[in-house]
Parts: C-alpha cells; sequence; structure tokens
C-alpha cells in the first residue's frame, strides 16, 4: 500500500492531482449557473494518461441528470464562470466540457473519455454521492471516484483502486461504454493550459450576456 500510495502522490505532484485548495461557491451562485443537458441521462469517466508512459495521472467523473456537473476529486481545474465546492464543479455547459478536457489535454497527456448511458435514477444516486464526497486528498482521485461508483445501482461490480488506468479498464469493460481519445500537443505545463481555457470560457460569457 505504501508503494502505491508514494506513485500516487508523485503523479499528483507532476500533473495536479493533488490536494484541493479550491474556494467554495455558495448556492446562489450554484443555482445561477446549474446547467441540464437534453439528452439522456450519462456517467462519462475521464482518464488523463502520460503520453509517454502509459500510466493514469488523473480520474473524475461527469454526472449528467437533473444538472450536469464533473466530480473533480483533488482536481486542478478552475474557471471564473465554474462554481466549484467540494470538488463538485457544477454548470457544465458544452463550453465548459470542452475547456475542461483541453485543459488536461496536452504534448505530456490526453485524455480517455468513455461514456454510458444510465437511467435518471443512477444519475441522480451518482450526483447526490458526488455532492457528499466532500474534497478529496491529493492522489484518491481514482480511488473516491471508484467508491462512489459502486455505490451507483448497475455498478456493484466496480472495485476500489488508486489507479486510474485499472478503474478506466473496469468501467470500459460495462457493457455499453462508449470510448473516445482527446488529443492535444500544446504546452506540457497544465497551468498555461488551465489560464487559457479560463479565458476563452469568460470571453464566451460575456458574448453570451450581451
Amino acid at each position: 500500500m505504501l508503494r502505491i500510495l508514494t506513485a500516487c502522490l508523485l503523479a499528483a505532484t507532476l500533473t495536479g492531482c493533488a490536494a484541493s485548495q479550491r474556494p467554495q461557491a455558495d448556492q446562489t451562485e450554484i443555482r445561477s449557473r446549474s446547467y441540464r443537458d437534453l439528452g439522456p441521462s450519462t456517467l462519462t469517466l475521464y482518464t488523463m494518461i502520460s503520453t509517454r508512459t502509459g500510466s493514469g495521472a488523473h480520474t473524475s467523473l461527469m454526472i449528467s441528470g437533473s444538472e450536469r456537473v464533473i466530480f473533480d476529486p483533488a482536481g486542478s481545474f478552475r474557471a471564473d464562470v465554474v462554481p466549484i465546492r467540494n470538488d463538485v464543479l457544477y454548470g457544465i455547459t458544452p463550453n465548459v466540457e470542452r475547456a475542461y478536457r483541453s485543459s488536461h489535454a496536452r504534448e505530456t497527456h490526453y485524455a480517455r473519455i468513455q461514456t454510458i448511458e444510465v437511467t435518471p435514477q443512477q444519475a441522480e444516486i451518482a450526483l447526490q454521492l458526488a455532492k457528499q464526497m466532500g474534497p478529496v486528498a491529493g492522489a484518491f482521485c481514482a480511488n473516491s471516484t471508484s467508491q462512489l461508483l459502486q455505490q451507483v445501482p448497475g455498478f456493484e461490480q466496480i472495485t476500489t483502486t488508486f489507479y486510474p488506468v485499472k478503474l478506466s479498464d473496469q468501467f470500459g469493460a460495462l457493457q455499453g461504454v462508449q470510448t473516445a481519445e482527446y488529443r492535444e500537443n500544446d504546452d506540457a505545463d497544465l497551468q498555461k493550459g488551465l489560464a487559457f481555457n479560463n479565458a476563452r470560457l469568460n470571453q464566451l460569457d460575456a458574448a453570451s450576456s450581451n
């Protein structure tokens, strides 16, 4: 176990799966930014993977049901237009979702995106579990996400793991999962990607307000 935690902490230091220092949004801000996708209820697992070693760097889960959020445990993503509370990102519009994966995909990492359609009831259970998880400790992104998933009816076979790629493999084995990869070749610095996409989201938000 010590070896696993050491490996996870090293990955966290290099890629941003670290202890959360995010500001906590209030309910008014969360409600004002809330977004619901009109399509079917889905769960989408994001796995950030090193292009050099194939090892996992970060895990997160987008939940689309009565509202669309991303459970981003110990994540680095921040944007002025995205309220965050206890490692849940709210208001995940299509533009925000693109900014999220674009921020993580770069020269050194790509995003594996796996989506499965679920019932509204399953999505709501996942949503409430995500809101109850609380801030997640650094390097526990895959661990907390796997624990959340195994509590959703129909996902009990998911076993707890600290390894993002192992969780991705488990999720990918579920019937009906659709898998895609998202890659970019921009600067390896995660912070530059976050800053660029934050500025882009601010521009889009200002344009929509005019």
